[in-house]
């Protein structure tokens, strides 16, 4: 695929215009016509931020048409395979929660490698090796609390397990939750933590909701002091007034990182790169971090109270043993916590 840059070079030069050469070292979002087509994108992504992504995409392709299919990953990921079984896939992009979720369907050869011109400025680990998938945003589980009723703010994952607060924290369940499951299968994992650390939760009271909203609204409402937690949900929160605050743990955190692929035979294979490209782009990477996220792209900023990519102690395990071994891991999770 040509960049787009590329592509307004090449124009311009053809129109031998001054003003308009000006206007190129000026201005790199200026609309182009060179590509066309539709792309079908299915995604977790909460509405309001999937619509501002096509909007911004289409002021550089405004003849690409998106359409999008939105809903929670569970689902977009069983439509999926729906379409499979009946061999009419009718997504080209897709964008949901996690890297696991992308090895079942890469594992199911649903996937065609595409390496973007945008990787250069993304961290090799958040690129699959076989370029199916690549992370779109750094999205790390926190310890978030309640600054109205937390005099000392916590700063190990251990001091959930502590006598001080117990039967004051929340959590989300891997259950429902994709990032919960991702998290599960990390800290089980990690040396120090362990399903030692399940078990002395459990032991100490936690409160297991639902997904990572239930967890913000039980530190939001008082009825609990401490979550475990996705970071930006946190910092937008308290944006709006919330008595809240994140810590980073000093043990590190788990990390998703939305990952975005093409689909195996796309329709418009051009266009749905296109759209893969301005994702990853630093144009489409500062959207990100406008609504709130942490970008994935090493030469953007964090926005306020959140770290970035190359400044977090990130918590990881290997892949494919994590794919291997969710389904086991959420059924003794589900034992464990009688669920």
């Amino acid at each position: 695929m040509v960049p787009t840059s590329a592509v307004l070079a090449l124009s311009l030069a053809a129109c031998g215009s001054t003003e308009t050469s000006e206007q190129t070292e000026t201005d790199t979002t200026s609309p182009t016509s060179e590509i066309e087509g539709t792309v079908s994108f299915y995604t977790s992504q909460p509405e309001t931020d999937a619509t501002a992504l096509v909007e911004e995409f289409n002021k550089l392709y405004p003849d690409v048409k998106v359409n999008t299919f939105r809903s929670g990953t569970e689902e977009v990921v069983g439509k999926i395979l729906a379409e499979n079984e009946a061999k009419d896939v009718q997504a080209d992009v897709l964008l949901v929660a996690d890297e696991v979720t992308f090895e079942n369907l890469k594992s199911q050869d649903l996937l065609e490698a595409y390496e973007s011109p945008e990787l250069k400025n993304i961290p090799e680990q958040y690129v699959d090796e076989d370029k199916m998938y690549v992370g779109t945003k750094i999205m790390a589980t926190v310890l978030a609390y309640n600054t109205d009723l937390v005099e000392e703010a916590p700063t190990s994952w251990a001091d959930l397990t502590d006598a001080k607060t117990k039967d004051l924290t929340i959590m989300p369940s891997p259950l429902y939750s994709g990032a919960a499951a991702y998290n599960l299968g990390i800290f089980t994992r990690t040396d120090g933590l362990g399903w030692d650390f399940y078990e002395n939760l459990k032991s100490n009271g936690v409160t297991v909701g639902q997904g990572n909203g239930t967890a913000l609204q039980g530190i939001q409402s008082g009825d609990q002091a401490y979550a475990i937690i996705v970071d930006y949900l946190v910092t937008n929160a308290k944006k709006d007034g919330s008595p809240i605050e994140l810590v980073y743990p000093q043990e590190g955190v788990p990390v998703i990182t939305e990952p975005i692929a093409l689909m195996k035979d796309a329709e418009d294979p051009e266009a749905a790169q296109a759209f893969i490209d301005f994702v990853l782009s630093k144009e489409g990477q500062e959207l990100a971090a406008s609504l709130g996220y942490a970008p994935i792209r090493t030469d953007v900023e964090a926005p306020n109270g959140l770290k970035s990519v190359s400044e977090l102690n990130v918590l990881s395990a290997d892949v494919s043993e994590l794919f291997t071994n969710r389904e086991t891991d959420k059924e003794q999770f589900k034992t464990m916590f009688g669920e």
